[in-house]
């Protein structure tokens, strides 16, 4: 009776006053020594919108021996908190005082270590499930499963789950959302295909993660078989689901399907809707849709924030308008939208690629906010495209007196002064890479054959097709030889002879990745290649020869952009 008498006072409070009034009403009637009331309302006060965390817990240290549930309800506050870590701490000082836990209290400290990313005190929590025998507990296994997946211990994670008996919904989402979010991308669409296997129905949350991972690799096959089955089920009336198929087909390659996804929409368009259909038009050089598209923002009742004019400024970058970028950039403050770092970088950037270096690097040591070290490294990759020493030698002091080790940033500056054939210094730069255990990031491509992926490295000899896919390398050096193809051996910047450069450059990732699609793959098919690094300049000049030579149209995506080529052209016009 007491307990219900409690819970009808506290569906009343709807401020903090009120609380209060109710504390001292349960102290005064002696029915806050009552252990399921005084639990009740301490949870109430510590997680309720009308109640106080700080209040509750200093009521909770007046509690001589608090029992169970009075902690779990200090420790459930704290785990919402803005401090989650005071969770962990408080489950802890709960252990320290002899009460014992049960599942809710594990459940709380978890969220709380998946919150604050404290792998360590989870893994020791995990020991504590065991030992108290909570570890049949499917809710709880599924906590402990996202608290891993969180804190980046997908391997932890894929034991949990391995070990579960019983899987809901919620533990499969959990594993594949972790492996999508953790750069493991064919990890989580080999579980999505064994969820639906195990005839468990995934949901909205399920293929969020799923057409995340075909967005990574640009998976399109199985892309288009989750975007399938989003439609039979009547997903698409998700407007995030929405969104991230917008995101899929455009990192897939294929803008027409994203665009056609966006303008068939019945769900609500939001900001990020159209903030992911200009970034797709950027990303794939189509500046002048994707300002007329952001300038269509206001007719829908749709405000631009900083990020719409951050992709917008991208566009721009992508397509060479530089005076149309600067317009849009100069516009921001009138328009009540503040500049942060990444808008600077973008006008960096812009400038950067097209020969204005001298306003870039004004732009960076004069701007406002303090300059990071991605703006000093886009300012030195804008160097080596133009071969502006002087330049790039100012950046890269810089980037050494912010204490960047990125392999890139020496890369870059090496390769520079072995374009200007300053042997020694190219020596200085690999000798401080050695010094510092720097190593250069190895380049990789993927390509989809028949829903498989297939990856790639520089010179690689592991794939079990290596022969043929080598022999076809040949085929294509001496095709594209006789349309006028001459090796850029700029583009292998070591101090070795010209006939050696020669015999690396058939061998970059993308070029092994296309040959293999051409063995593999019928006449006239679509070829998508994804890239981690940026395309070399060599490897851009064979991918337009073959896509005229085969008559195939090529897509590359590298770490900036995407290169569609077709009969010898590419969409970038040469301009990247």
């Amino acid at each position: 009776m007491a307990y219900a008498y409690v819970e009808s006072l506290l569906t009343k409070c709807t401020n903090f006053s009120h609380i209060k009034q109710l504390q001292a009403h349960l102290t005064t009637t002696g029915l806050f020594q009552l252990y399921p009331s005084r639990a009740k309302f301490l949870d109430f006060c510590a997680v309720s919108s009308a109640g106080s965390l700080h209040y509750a817990t200093s009521i909770f240290r007046r509690i001589p021996f608090p029992l169970t549930n009075d902690w779990n309800a200090v420790i459930r506050g704290l785990a919402q908190s803005d401090r989650p870590i005071d969770a962990v701490a408080g489950f802890a000082q709960m252990l320290r005082a002899h009460c014992r836990p049960d599942a809710l209290t594990c459940s709380f400290a978890l969220k709380a270590c998946a919150r604050a990313l404290a792998l360590l005190q989870a893994v020791q929590i995990h020991s504590g499930v065991v030992r108290f025998g909570f570890g049949s507990d499917v809710l709880l296994r599924t906590t402990l499963l996202d608290a891993y997946a969180k804190c980046g211990e997908l391997g932890h994670a894929r034991k949990v789950f391995d070990e579960m008996e019983l899987r809901d919904v919620a533990c499969w989402n959990v594993l594949i959302a972790g492996f999508a979010q953790g750069n493991r991308p064919m990890e989580a669409l080999e579980l999505f295909k064994k969820m639906r296997e195990a005839k468990t129905e995934p949901n909205d949350v399920t293929v969020l993660g799923a057409i995340s991972a075909c967005s990574q690799l640009g998976a399109i096959e199985e892309g288009e078989r989750v975007h399938n089955y989003i439609r039979t089920k009547n997903l698409d009336s998700n407007t995030s689901v929405c969104n991230a198929v917008i995101d899929m087909y455009a990192k897939c390659g294929l803008l027409d399907r994203a665009h056609k996804v966006f303008d068939e929409m019945t769900c609500p368009k939001t900001l990020v809707t159209w903030n992911t259909m200009i970034m797709a038009l950027a990303m794939h050089g189509e500046g002048v849709k994707a300002l007329d598209l952001f300038k269509q923002m206001p007719h829908s009742r749709i405000t631009p924030d900083s990020v719409s004019y951050l992709v917008a400024l991208c566009a721009c970058n992508h397509a060479g308008m530089v005076e149309e970028g600067m317009r849009l950039y100069e516009s921001m403050e009138k328009h009540g939208v503040s500049k942060n770092v990444k808008h600077y970088g973008c006008m960096v950037d812009m400038l950067g690629r097209s020969g204005r270096l001298g306003e870039a690097y004004d732009l960076v040591v004069s701007m406002p906010l303090a300059p990071d070290v991605v703006l000093w490294q886009t300012l030195l990759g804008a160097c080596k495209t133009h071969k502006a020493l002087d330049m790039a030698e100012k950046a890269a002091n810089k980037l050494i007196e912010m204490g960047s080790n990125s392999c890139g940033d020496y890369v870059l500056l090496s390769n520079l002064y072995a374009v200007h054939k300053k042997w020694p210094e190219v020596g200085r730069v690999r000798e401080a890479m050695k010094s510092r255990d720097i190593k250069k990031v190895p380049g990789f491509s993927y390509v989809e054959i028949n829903g498989a992926m297939h990856k790639f490295v520089n010179g690689d000899k592991n794939h079990p097709e290596w022969h043929t896919i080598h022999a076809k390398l040949g085929e294509i050096w001496v095709g594209i030889c006789r349309l006028g193809y001459a090796p850029e051996t700029e583009y292998v910047l070591h101090d070795i002879e010209e006939e050696e450069k020669e015999n690396v450059l058939p061998y970059h990732s993308e070029k092994l990745a296309v040959a293999f699609a051409l063995i593999s793959t019928g006449e006239g098919r679509r070829i998508s290649v994804n890239k981690n690094i940026r395309i070399c300049g060599d490897c851009h000049v064979v991918m337009k020869l073959v896509s005229k030579m085969y008559g195939r149209e090529i897509i590359v995506r590298d770490r900036t952009r995407f290169h569609r080529f077709r009969d010898g052209s590419c969409s970038c016009r040469d301009y990247w």
